[in-house]
């Protein structure tokens, strides 16, 4: 058997697929929880130790479950949440907890590193990218002011899956791609930037902090020591360069060529698409990010999707089943109401202080149903309107590939059908970072980045195709230019953006 397993290691636990080559089948999927330091102020953080347990953990299940002998493993492709901070001393050993993606408590810092880079527009002329709240870039600013002591202690900054990977190897390595979504990066010449580095630590100790950079279908090393015995494996086994959850996302749904893009419709949403070349940024709120096969990904991030839809069916005290059938008893449009779902901010438009917001009610509208429809219709719609900045920007758009735990309600699938104007389908395998991970580990297996293995792993589930219906186009337009509206009146600085 020629088996390789993928890790994906995201906010809420880490997943490993386990998948046989010659046969192309998915063995086994198996995942174990993180634990979440949460606090009021915006900070979100983890003990990189929590992610290895639960690689560990849920490794070990994936090995009983396609009952094999973890000896026929022969590679390993990690994937991971974006943009953390791992931060190690010189004797490497984990200096803090690792401050998230999702963490906000770094925003002023962002806001005073965007005003040491020149402003937004000199800040895309160094990297390519406007760097973000949430960037690991102004995490290692808010430590050098916050916990300047722990700064002092760095001799090594990694991402989380970097850190996985040290675990795994020995080595301290990153690939283009999750290095791209650092704020220290430039994405079009594919290096780290000195000169941005040295506006946070003019010393250079953060420039030599960072770790040698790989392309897609080189290995970063291979297993050893502690993971090693740990996981049972035996000698030589490799280890691809890996990449961050989007990348690696868009190698799981063979999102690797123009025209296809990946939509998220997690706890917050993520459109991402394949480009052969840079980006040219009409906008700032795309994300050009480096792609994980050797090409660029424009990406936008939306904070609020499940997690908004959650909340009201929290607070309606509603199971899915309830909240389900709501949706499907109401009408497109919701009756007039817009559904502002800011409950966590936004990155994308860029309102990291925003709030959620209910408008348009009245005594004839305002019904459960309605208030079920207008978040779902508000998630869509701040998808849609980071779908349109991409649209704008030149960027063809044939075919949606669904994600997420939403794209398992065939009504949200027909939603975004119908409000994207665009094809929608799903892929078999639900876990598409973990497969994008297993699939690139088997270019490390050869040295080669292979489309064959894309076309053999990724099989699309033909029962969730779902067209656009010409009425629904149009009543959703309607719908949708009422959101712009009333998210323009709310924010009157994000007018003429979209």
């Amino acid at each position: 058997m020629n088996i390789v397993a993928g890790v994906d290691c995201g906010t809420q636990g880490t997943k490993v697929i386990l998948v046989d080559l010659d046969t192309s089948c998915v063995l086994a999927e198996c995942s174990a929880p993180h634990e979440l330091i949460s606090e009021s102020n915006g900070r979100r953080e983890q003990l990189p130790s929590w992610w290895l347990d639960a690689l560990i953990t849920a490794f070990e299940q994936a090995v009983i479950t396609a009952n094999i002998d973890p000896k026929l493993i022969k590679a390993i492709g990690v994937s991971g949440q974006q943009h953390g901070l791992v931060a190690l001393d010189k004797q490497s050993e984990v200096i803090r907890p690792a401050k998230l993606w999702c963490d906000t408590e770094t925003a002023p810092e962002n806001a005073q590193l965007l005003q040491m880079l020149g402003g937004e527009q000199a800040c895309i002329d160094k990297l390519g990218l406007r760097v973000e709240t949430g960037y690991t870039a102004s995490k290692i600013l808010w430590m050098k002011l916050h916990e300047p002591e722990n700064f002092a202690k760095i001799a090594h900054i990694l991402l989380p899956h970097d850190y996985l990977n040290f675990w795994l190897t020995g080595e301290f390595s990153a690939d283009y791609g999750d290095a791209s979504g650092t704020g220290l990066f430039d994405v079009r010449n594919r290096c780290w930037n000195e000169e941005v580095c040295a506006l946070i630590d003019p010393s250079g100790n953060l420039f030599n902090a960072l770790p040698a950079l790989h392309c897609a279908e080189k290995a970063a090393g291979v297993v050893i020591g502690q993971a090693k015995e740990r996981l049972g494996l035996s000698d030589n086994v490799v280890v691809s360069s890996g990449g961050g959850d989007n990348m690696m996302g868009a190698i799981g749904t063979g999102n690797v060529k123009n025209g296809i893009i990946t939509m998220s419709l997690g706890t917050s949403g993520t459109i991402y698409t394949f480009s052969d070349t840079p980006v040219v940024l009409k906008h700032p709120s795309i994300a050009n990010f480096c792609s994980s096969s050797n090409g660029w990904m424009p990406l936008i991030c939306t904070m609020n999707v499940t997690s908004a839809t959650s909340l009201v069916q929290d607070v309606l005290n509603m199971d899915l089943i309830e909240f389900n059938q709501s949706l499907d008893a109401s009408e497109i449009g919701a009756g007039n109401i817009s559904f502002l779902q800011f409950f966590n901010g936004e990155r994308v438009p860029a309102l990291p202080d925003g709030k959620a917001s209910i408008h348009g009610l009245d005594a004839a509208n305002f019904t459960r149903d309605n208030l079920v429809r207008a978040v779902v219709e508000g998630a869509t719609f701040g998808l849609k309107y980071g779908l349109e900045l991409l649209r704008d920007a030149g960027i063809s758009i044939e075919q949606i590939r669904l994600i997420g735990g939403g794209a398992k309600s065939a009504h949200w699938r027909q939603m975004v059908a119908d409000a994207m104007n665009c094809e929608v389908i799903c892929p078999e395998v639900e876990e598409a970072a973990a497969l994008g991970a297993a699939i690139q580990a088997s270019w490390a297996l050869t040295g080669v980045i292979s489309f064959d293995a894309i076309d053999e792993l990724i099989v699309l589930d033909e029962t969730s195709r779902t067209l656009p219906i010409a009425n629904n186009v149009a009543a959703y337009q309607l719908a949708y230019q009422r959101y712009v509206s009333t998210l323009n009146n709310q924010y009157p600085q994000l007018q003429g953006q979209c």
